[in-house]
């Protein structure tokens, strides 16, 4: 519940685009970059006259950004997020077994391998994205560790696919949560990736049912004058901190390699650990904004740490040592980066790409909102589950959230060249 990473205006490193870097990346909690003046052009489609060839040069280079599907890792991991996410969740009817789930991620497969090209689906096309580009999108398929006997693939499940253990707070409702199958769908276009799930539901027909159902968003690109990260609905920059691609030790952090008990199927995939994080809006917008920065260990105006000075930017490093006026420490013991720092955590880090959630009000009227947290890595167990624990009883943040639904799942790695998703564990 760190940050992700922060893009710059050069070149990315390789299977990046240059509008993948152009785009925003946020991610889960906490916390990155500034807020900007718009810098997307605007104009009325109801009236085609007002629009100029530098409307159209803007709204079409949004359209035409495209994620190559067939790569080493599975798109949606490393590439910034996008503007719009769909999360969801199915269970293998029964029977389906092993030869309906290699059928299934079949027909998967070379749907998506045509919709990231912006080419309609052969099957089960509702035209909904019928005059848009690809927008970006990706689709990022995970197992969940019941898939593995429904499938008759026990002895292939991997030991860190283990459940994830009860976390101090949790309240979670298992009916949004876990699932055999999970899909991850992001683009720059609210319609272009629910045309995608519904293209996945319609396929899964008769050989996967939904059983939940997530969407979320982040900042569009181009919505800020220059690129920058991302807030999230505290109002906090989001996604700072993250291990970024071409450091040191990224790999190692991110992707699995076979050895141990990580099996030989999975390398070059992930982890994946969804949680569903409500935030307590209503008491956090109470704090004063002193105290909100308290909390995370950074300032809300630019990111940057409590430990330097105001205006240093998100960009410097964190100072766990660095004194205040009083004497104390700058970054109070309990604030969010502090407890959450890797240097904190035996090293423990993720790769996040958190996105913001919000369904209305809850019966007490407060909001339904929050953020869908997404992190990927080579180890839960080394991950994810070191840092939560110590988030759950020492972070001062935590007064602030609720844990409401949660999964697990591995991520296969790429799909390569004549192949489909999966194929390593079904054919391996």
């Amino acid at each position: 519940m760190q940050n992700s990473p922060a893009e710059d205006d050069g070149a990315g490193p390789a299977g990046f685009t240059r509008r993948a870097l152009l785009g925003t990346a946020g991610a889960g909690l906490l916390v990155g970059a500034g807020a900007g003046v718009a810098g997307a052009v605007a104009y009325d489609r109801s009236d085609p006259s007002d629009r100029t060839a530098a409307d159209d040069r803007a709204a079409g280079a949004l359209g035409t950004g495209r994620v190559p599907f067939r790569a080493e890792h599975q798109a949606g991991i490393l590439e910034p997020q996008q503007a719009r996410v769909q999360l969801a969740a199915f269970d293998l009817a029964d029977g389906a077994g092993r030869d309906g789930l290699r059928t299934l991620l079949q027909h998967w497969t070379k749907a998506v391998d045509r919709l990231t090209t912006g080419q309609p689906a052969e099957e089960f096309d509702n035209q909904v994205a019928l005059d848009a580009g690809p927008c970006s999108l990706t689709v990022t398929v995970g197992f969940g560790a019941t898939l593995f006997d429904k499938a008759g693939l026990t002895d292939r499940r991997p030991a860190a696919l283990e459940p994830l253990p009860a976390f101090t707070g949790d309240a979670l409702d298992p009916a949004r949560g876990d699932g055999d199958l999970f899909v991850q769908i992001g683009a720059d276009d609210a319609l272009v990736a629910v045309h995608a799930l519904r293209t996945l539901q319609k396929l899964a027909a008769g050989t996967a049912t939904p059983r939940w159902q997530s969407a979320g968003f982040a900042r569009t690109p181009g919505a800020t004058a220059r690129p920058m990260t991302g807030r999230n609905l505290m109002g906090q920059i989001d996604g700072t901190n993250n291990p970024k691609p071409g450091e040191d030790g990224f790999a190692a952090k991110v992707f699995c390699t076979a050895g141990g008990d990580q099996p030989a199927w999975l390398a070059g995939g992930s982890y994946l650990v969804f949680r569903r994080i409500r935030m307590l809006l209503d008491h956090w917008e109470e704090l004063p904004v002193e105290r909100q920065e308290r909390v995370i260990g950074r300032r809300k105006s630019d990111g940057s740490p409590l430990s330097a000075p105001a205006g240093s930017g998100e960009g410097t490093a964190v100072d766990l040592a660095a004194q205040g006026p009083d004497g104390g420490v700058a970054v109070p013991a309990d604030a969010h980066v502090r407890v959450a720092a890797p240097a904190s955590n035996g090293g423990a880090a993720m790769l996040r790409r958190g996105f913001s959630y919000h369904d209305g009000a809850l019966p007490d009227g407060s909001p339904d909102a929050g953020l869908l947290f997404l992190a990927f890595q080579a180890d839960p167990r080394r991950g994810f589950t070191p840092v939560q624990r110590k988030l759950s009883r020492g972070d001062g943040l935590s007064r602030f959230l609720r844990h409401e639904a949660s999964g697990l799942y591995a991520v296969p790695p790429g799909v390569p060249a004549g192949g489909y998703l999966g194929q390593q564990l079904l054919e391996g």
